[in-house]
């Protein structure tokens, strides 16, 4: 089989990736990425059965003759990060959108089969006693430029699918952690300032809720909807690992050796979701997927280990990350 993955030097994908050349080795990969900050080469380079293509998933004759060659088309490339979406909202436009929309026509001439990596975010978010959890007939409700636009993506799938019979499936998963996430993101960004001596931030209160799954179950559950999901469907991905932000910088200051009240609180975010949480019952009971990681604290351990051992890969990162920060206005509360 040959498969194309858009985004596949970014996180999710990067690890889509690599359990796939790994589990799969009559499977060759090309992968499809604007190597923007966020993307690595070095997370996907030199793997065999990988082949690496620096470009734009908007640019139609480019993702023309990808797509051509493809016999699966598995799309991660994404705009991702809800603080620069905040920021400038038009890259999130043109990649989450216009880049979804450019592929699905390609998509669409060659009649391929089609995947498409989605959040829990374009749910909106929950109440924190809120007992419900979001499922496939939730309705949509963004709050973010992020969210939004990958709200829209997925409609431009369903659209494509009902109008022009197109062979694809939907996933929509929760918060992913894990090997290659990039340090700007919440988890790794507390582990890496754990690692340098510096205190971990927390927005607000950090009541917020998040959902946790580990990255390579996440991409199981990927290979699980494509071999066995019913074409047309969307699957919630989770890992029914619920937990507040203040408790999970507590949990990675525990297990990396400190006090877990050493962190401080910065000023929240606009438009800051309270809740998140998945109800994965379709994708486990139609097809018949568990997570490897059940506790969320063996997969911290996991990941913490991770960056300890990779500080080659996240660090020149790092520093551009926390000039981000403070140029956006990061402010410790007293």
């Amino acid at each position: 089989m040959k498969v194309l993955v858009t985004g596949g030097a970014g996180f999710i994908g990067a690890n889509f990736v690599r359990s796939t050349v790994a589990e799969r080795p009559d499977t060759t990969v090309t992968v499809l990425d604007a190597l923007t900050y966020a993307a690595s080469r070095s997370s996907v380079e030199g793997l065999a059965g990988v082949r690496l293509v620096e470009g734009d998933v908007a640019d139609a004759d480019l993702v023309d003759a990808l797509v051509a060659e493809a016999d699966l088309v598995v799309h991660f490339a994404a705009e991702s990060h809800n603080d620069n979406s905040l920021v400038t909202p038009w890259p999130f436009v043109h990649t989450n959108l216009v880049g979804t929309f450019t592929l699905l026509e390609a998509v669409r001439r060659h009649k391929k089969r089609y995947h498409h990596i989605s959040t829990d975010e374009v749910f909106g978010d929950l109440e924190l006693d809120d007992p419900g959890r979001f499922n496939e007939l939730t309705p949509y409700n963004p709050s973010s430029p992020y969210s939004s636009t990958k709200a829209g993506s997925d409609l431009l799938v369903r659209a494509w699918v009902r109008s022009f019979g197109l062979e694809a499936t939907i996933s929509n998963c929760s918060n992913n952690y894990g090997p290659f996430q990039h340090v700007e993101k919440f988890i790794p960004r507390q582990i890496t300032n754990v690692i340098d001596g510096v205190r971990p931030r927390l927005y607000g209160t950090g009541e917020n809720v998040r959902d946790w799954i580990h990255v390579a179950d996440h991409n199981a559950a990927v290979w699980t909807i494509i071999e066995r999901g019913r074409i047309g469907e969307t699957y919630l991905i989770g890992a029914d690992g619920e937990m507040n932000n203040v408790s999970v910088i507590r949990l990675v200051l525990e297990l990396m050796g400190q006090d877990p009240d050493a962190f401080d609180h910065v000023t929240d975010r606009p438009g800051h979701d309270l809740r998140y949480a998945i109800d994965p019952t379709r994708l486990r009971g139609e097809l018949g997927w568990e997570p490897r990681f059940t506790s969320f604290r063996d997969g911290l351990e996991d990941t913490i280990a991770w960056y300890r051992s990779h500080e080659s890969w996240w660090r020149d990162a790092k520093e551009t990350t926390e000039q981000r920060y403070r140029a956006a206005g990061e402010q410790i509360r007293g």
